[in-house]
This record gives structure tokens, sequence and C-alpha cells, in this order.
């Protein structure tokens, strides 16, 4: 057994079946074993942000860990963006990040993203990040990243290629799955009187607590407390729709969060940090919880969550079932412009049961995600849950993977897109059951409202330029067929809902250009109203 070999046993011993993967020289061993493999499925990109924002999609919708394979540090970088959202959103994954042989490294210092540093680099956005030092080694690091995944973490594995070639023992038997720290009775006794106590009270969730028992959980609470359910601003995963407790995600402005905010004296945190603004703003409050709320952690994203909010349940006497459920929005076809909330109630109405809707809308995306809140019951996903743009394709492109019987919708900027755009290539060459959705407004909408926050009067057309994308236009229907992808365009609410209704009933990929009409004025006037 060579090192590759040991190193390919321990990860599929531990569970792990599926790699996303962009490899170079250094991994051509490792890409020999994984064609000799039945037990691992390989997803090629064109692209290592693809591999790593799939790793996150799946994580999300299988509940265990993917791994990568990725060319070196160059590689790695190119991944990092997605790897960030993937560490926001409590992923686990292991990446596989090949390197020149430990006997050539020194001879080439200038080479450093090659030769040398390739852990360091990697630590920035990993748990742990180590090299291995032999082909023993190699299978080891590979059993302890696999264990500590499952547990929600990112762990590297670096491997000189001379690892992969040299004799190496047999891998270690797979790890036993680490614990989470579990709440204590007196974090659980404090909150239960907290609950209690006749304040006007929140539970702001995250991860586990936003779907499966987690979300029931929650609800139950809820209905023994009268608490109210928020969401954070940016979840991993939420399940939502027909027959699903209810939940209000806090919005991503500050100058809307902080005024719902204000309704509460209390706020608990469950498996969540207090929410803030993603980016500070010149003399404005980086806090979006107003003076007076009193803010109680009651377990961390590291803790055993649903384990907690059973504890708190139990202790709460909570009844069997939450006091409510979301009931079906009837909607009727829309007609005339072509906007984000036409686009919401064609989804609204249209969308499949037990569907996974991806959001990476941005401007767009918060009004469609708002009117399907009503729709038959499906799996949010927010893609870039670390704000680095780039991740809808690639974690449409994963969840599709882990849930092949399910319909995966992604809702993607037109300029996000682009960040990613060879995920396309993917969902064709995987036929992965994915409807991608492109909100085309030919801008950065979101910066236009951010630059809206930094000027006294109005942009002009030098500053509008580093924005706009209309010169010259993107053509997503050309872009996506490129790609392997069918496509159609849709310029009209009609247009819009015919094409919907017919991609949702076919298999495999496919692309919808909307040309939307949406102007991004409402939410300039939201951000510079306290100016």
């Amino acid at each position: 057994m060579n090192g590759a070999q040991s190193l390919l046993r321990a990860l599929t011993e531990a569970g792990l079946d599926t790699c996303f993967t962009n490899p170079g020289t250094s991994e051509m061993h490792l890409v020999y074993e994984l064609g000799r493999t039945a037990d691992v499925r390989v997803v090629l990109c064109l692209q290592e942000a693809t591999a790593t924002g799939a790793a996150d999609g799946y994580w999300r919708m299988a509940g265990k860990p993917a791994f990568t394979l990725l060319h070196v540090g160059s590689g790695c970088a190119n991944g990092i963006g997605n790897l960030h959202n993937a560490g926001r959103a409590g992923s686990g994954i292991v990446n596989i990040v090949g390197a020149n042989a430990t006997y050539h490294q020194r001879n080439f210092p200038e080479h450093e993203l090659i030769n040398g540093k390739v852990a360091d680099l990697a630590r920035v956005v990993s748990h742990w990040a180590q090299e291995a030092r032999s082909a023993s080694d190699l299978a080891v690091l590979g059993a302890t990243a696999a264990r500590d995944a499952k547990s929600g973490s990112i762990c590297t594995v670096v491997a000189p290629t001379d690892c992969h070639w040299e004799p190496a023992a047999a891998p270690p038997a797979p790890l036993a799955p680490l614990s989470l720290p579990r709440a204590s009775n007196d974090a659980v006794a404090e909150v239960a009187a907290l609950l209690k106590n006749g304040e006007r009270s929140a539970l702001l969730l995250g991860k586990e607590a936003l779907h499966g028992e987690g979300l029931e959980l929650a609800g139950r609470i809820a209905a023994a407390t009268g608490s109210m359910l928020l969401g954070e601003m940016w979840p991993r995963r939420v399940a939502r729709g027909e027959d699903r407790v209810p939940v209000t995600l806090v919005p991503y402005l500050a100058e809307m969060a902080v005024p719902m905010l204000q309704q509460y004296a209390q706020l608990v945190l469950v498996g969540t940090l207090p929410p803030v603004s993603t980016f500070a703003y010149q003399g404005a409050p980086v806090s979006k919880v107003p003076p007076g709320c009193h803010v109680t952690t009651f377990v961390t994203a590291g803790q055993d969550i649903v384990a907690a909010l059973r504890a708190l349940a139990a202790a709460l006497d909570a009844p069997a079932q939450p006091s409510g459920r979301l009931a079906r929005t009837a909607v009727t076809a829309p007609t005339g412009t072509l906007t984000s909330d036409a686009i919401g109630r064609s989804l609204c109405g249209l969308l499949p049961q037990n569907a996974i809707l991806v959001n990476d809308g941005t401007t767009m995306g918060l009004t469609i995600v708002q009117r399907t809140q009503g729709a038959r019951s499906h799996d949010l996903l927010e893609a870039g849950c670390g704000g680095s743009l780039g991740a809808g394709l690639p974690v449409a492109l994963g969840a599709a993977v882990a849930c092949p019987d399910r319909k995966t919708v992604l809702l993607q900027a037109d300029g996000a897109g682009m960040y990613a755009i060879q995920g396309l290539w993917s969902l064709a060459r995987e036929t992965a059951d994915v409807v991608v959705l492109v909100l085309r407004n030919d801008k950065y909408a979101v910066l236009e409202m951010e630059l809206a926050r930094v000027r006294e009067g109005d942009a002009n057309e030098k500053m509008l330029s580093t924005v706009r994308l209309d010169a010259p236009a993107l053509d997503w229907v050309k872009l996506a067929e490129g790609h392997g992808v069918p496509a159609s365009r849709a310029t009209t609410a009609e247009e819009f809902h015919v094409q919907l209704e017919a991609a949702l009933g076919r298999r495999g990929p496919y692309l919808i250009e909307a040309v939307c009409a949406d102007d991004i004025g409402a939410f300039i006037d939201v951000v510079r109203k306290p100016r």
C-alpha cells in the first residue's frame, strides 16, 4: 500500500464518499487511486471556488462532509472565498491540498505557494491545517480530519507528492466522533427563568436550531413562553414553507433590523452570535441590537444545540407541538413588468414540495425570499454565509449532489454569478437537477446601495461605472449554453412564469435569465435616511 491508497482508505472508511476537485500535477497519484475505487464519487470543477463551495452545499444538505482535492497553494487560494463562507456556515469539509515533494521544497523558496507555506495559507480558513511528513502520516491526518469535519470543522491536509507514492502502513481505524459540549443544567435553568419573567422575548436561532428537530423544539419553546422566533441573517439552512414553524430572519440592513428588534426586551442566542452589521460605517452603530435589549447566550454554535433545546423544552414543560405553523399562500400568476416581486409570486406558486431554494440574490433575493415564505415546504440555503460573493452556483451544485431526488432552485444575482460561473459546466456534467434563475439588473446593486452611505450628493458617472455591468451587457443565455446548460430569457412576468413552470417540470439543469426592472432607489432611501 502506498500513501495515496492509505489516505483514501482512511477517508472512505470514515464515511466520506464524495470528492469535489480541480486537480493539478501534484495530485495525479491521488487522481489515479480515485479512479481505481468505486467508493468515491468524483465531481470535476473547472475552478477551485466551485469545488470548495460545492463541498459547503453538500454538507448543509447531506449532514456529512465531502472532501476536496486542490492543487498546491494557488489552488487552495482560489477556493479561499467559499471556504470562508463555509466556515461561517459551520460546514465540515476535508481539504486535500497537493504540494511538491518534501525533498524538493527547499530548492525553490521563491515558489512558496507551490513548494512551501501551503499549510500557513490554508490555516486562514481552516480550523486546523497540517502537512504530512511521511506516507503513513498522510492517512493519520486524513482520519483525524474526517473525524473533526463530522463536527463541522474545516480541516486541511497538505500532501507532498512523495508521500503519495512511498510505501505506507494501513490507515488507522476510523476515529470515534467528537462529542459536542452540552449546555449545563444551570444554563438551562437560567434561560427557562428568563423566558418566564414576563418580558417581551425572542429566541435568535442559528445552525441546527433552524431545521429538523431543532426548529420543532424551538417552536414548542415559543409556544410555552410566548417568545418570538428569529433566525440569523444568513442561515446555512432553514426549513420553511407550508406546515413549517415560522421564523423571521434578521434583515441585512441595520436600518431595518434595529426597528424590528426594538420590540424585544430580551434576546436569547441559540447557536449564533449577536447580530451586527457586516461592515462598519462612519458614524453608524455596529450592533443591530437596540439599547436596552438584554442579550443572553444560551448555547454557542460549537455546542450541541439540539440537546440544549431538548433540555430547555423539558424544563419549560413545553407542549408537544408548536402553537402555529405556516399556511400555504394562494397566489395568481403575475402579469406585466418583470420584477423581483413577480418572480417571488411565481416561485411561491410553483416551487415543488421538498425543494431546495438557494439564495445568492443579494438585493433582489430579499424580496423573493420574503414572497416564498408561504410556498410548499422547502429548505432555504443562504449561499454566501460569510459575505464572500460567488457561492451560489457552487452551493447549489453541492446541494443537488447531496439530494439528487430533490429539485434545487438557485436565485443568482448576475454580478455575483460571474465569480464562479464555471459551476454551470459542472451542473451540466453531473446532470444536476438545478434551475438557475439569474436575476439580471446589469449592476452590482448592493454596491450601489452601499455607495449611498458614503456620499452627500448623487453619485457621478465615474462612481457608477464601478458598479454597473451594462457596457457590455452579459448574455446569460449564451453563457449558459456555452457551458452545456440549456437556457431561455424572460423579459415579462408572463414569460417568466411560463418558462419557470416548464423548467421545474423537467429533469436536469436549466437557466432562466430574468431581465428585471427593479429599482434600487428604495434601498438607497433607507440607508440615506439617517444622514
